[in-house]
């Protein structure tokens, strides 16, 4: 069978010759395995976009009885931050333009400014499209390659507001212009700009961000950049960590035009889309995270990934009572499009751990990179309840810049500047009195945070 759809089962190939154990129960026992070896690395052929690396919290856990242990998944793409504009990804990009009466005067003009200046920075090898909404949606341009840029920026000054907010048929509509295309080196996203709330056709919270993720399941990943005071953020970055894109606040209209330059130069570097990591459970095995399960198969969809950059998703998983040994107690497999080749490639993951009596061994330490990951990982869970807790007013102005300040140190320590530069906009927002802003704000660091990506 194909190597790249055969079925995910832990529990059927023994690795290193070692016997199947007589109890059909048993997790799979590893015969022959390297006790000093702490991390699996995943065989790349040279020129693959990702290599993917597997790092066990400890050497060994506890035999015949209850035990927890967390896994490290790095996922890293190859090539310098950045990369340079000469080797860059095409794009297959669709500017979503709110241009609801809200909008009008400077938003709207400081928009067009910015449109004009993603076109400029664009390519005749890129496929641009846009779209716009208000009480209805409509297509300014269909996609086609950059090759006219005067009359682009030309239809783009033309915009004008009109009335109320239809995101979800602006949504659909750019959804469909993107999907003519389908050239599989290109990185697809949508890019939506809105300053308020939906106010026409579908409205409902759960819909909406039901929408990004089926939006994300066809291949497609999009950014949410919120403008102004009265955009609900938590709908936004809601639908950004649905769709695995960006979500950006943009405090004041000026900075409109460098908000959509930092969109754009990441998706330039764009070397594998559409990450998608299965963990198949063996017998005895639960996850308690990213996702609860207690048996099974778990899909987690993952962020797309830069030149240069590093996700880490730290699997948590529980054991019930293991005799002693070497046991595989998960299978996984990504799968991702490298934007290089065009092709689909896939990657297989063992996660092995020792169960042993011996507590001097499963007493040790955990992994100071797992142990840092994890760390991260509930970073996003404290910045969250810091949010819902000034909007509770469960939590003062004083009290969330103080679990701010933990947050933004740990950040700093784990090489994450542009969220520890997030948490201290948000610091500021707070000691000035802007509440509403620090939330915004700390809504882009929780989405950041949960994708788990960093730049080398």
């Amino acid at each position: 069978m194909d190597n790249k759809t055969q079925q995910i089962d832990p529990n059927r190939t023994v690795l290193s010759g070692a016997p199947m154990a007589n109890d059909p129960m048993r997790t799979q026992a590893m015969g022959a395995f390297d006790p000093l070896k702490t991390t699996a690395m995943a065989a790349m052929p040279g020129g693959k976009a990702l290599v993917a690396e597997v790092i066990a919290g400890r050497d060994a856990s506890m035999a015949n009885g209850p035990a927890r242990e967390q896994f490290l998944v790095d996922f890293i793409a190859g090539g310098a931050p950045g990369g340079g504009l000469g080797a860059r990804t095409p794009l297959n990009l669709c500017l979503v333009i709110d241009r609801s009466g809200s909008m009008e005067g400077p938003p709207l003009d400081y928009v067009k400014q910015a449109c004009s200046y993603v076109v400029d920075l664009l390519s005749p090898n890129d496929i641009l499209s846009i779209v716009t909404f208000e009480e209805t949606v409509d297509v300014l341009m269909p996609p086609q390659r950059v090759t006219d840029k005067p009359r682009i920026k030309e239809g783009i000054q033309r915009l004008m507001a009109g009335n109320t907010t239809n995101l979800y048929d602006g949504l659909l509509l750019a959804m469909q212009q993107v999907s003519t295309i389908t050239d599989p080196g290109r990185a697809t996203r949508l890019v939506v700009l809105t300053d308020g709330d939906p106010t026409a056709g579908i409205k409902d919270f759960s819909a909406l961000v039901a929408h990004a993720g089926d939006i994300k399941s066809r291949g497609i990943t999009c950014t949410f950049l919120g403008f102004g005071p009265d955009y609900n953020e938590e709908l936004l970055a809601s639908m950004a960590k649905k769709a695995g894109g960006n979500y950006y606040y943009i405090p004041r209209p000026d900075l409109i035009p460098e908000v959509f330059r930092t969109e754009l130069e990441k998706l330039m570097t764009v070397t594998a889309r559409n990450l998608k990591l299965d963990v198949k459970l063996s017998r005895w095995v639960s996850m308690r995270g990213p996702q609860a399960a207690s048996s099974g198969e778990i899909h987690i969809e993952l962020a797309d990934l830069e030149r240069g950059s590093t996700l880490q998703q730290v699997i948590d998983l529980e054991f019930q009572n293991h005799p002693l040994g070497w046991y595989r107690v998960a299978a996984g497999r990504l799968t991702y499009d490298d934007t290089s080749t065009g092709k689909t490639e896939t990657i297989d993951l063992d996660f092995v751990v020792e169960f042993t009596s011996d507590s001097a061994k499963y007493s040790l330490p955990q992994n100071p990179r797992v142990a840092q990951a994890a760390q991260i990982a509930q970073a996003s869970r404290v910045v969250e309840k810091t949010i819902m807790g000034l909007k509770t007013g469960q939590l003062t102005a004083m009290g969330a810049i103080a679990d701010l300040q933990k947050t933004q140190a740990l950040l700093l320590s784990d090489g994450r500047i542009i969220e520890a530069q997030e948490v201290t906009m948000a610091l500021r927002a707070l000691q000035s009195g802007d509440t509403g802003g620090a939330e915004k704000t700390l809504m882009g660091t929780m989405v950041q945070l949960d994708q788990g990506k960093k730049q080398s």
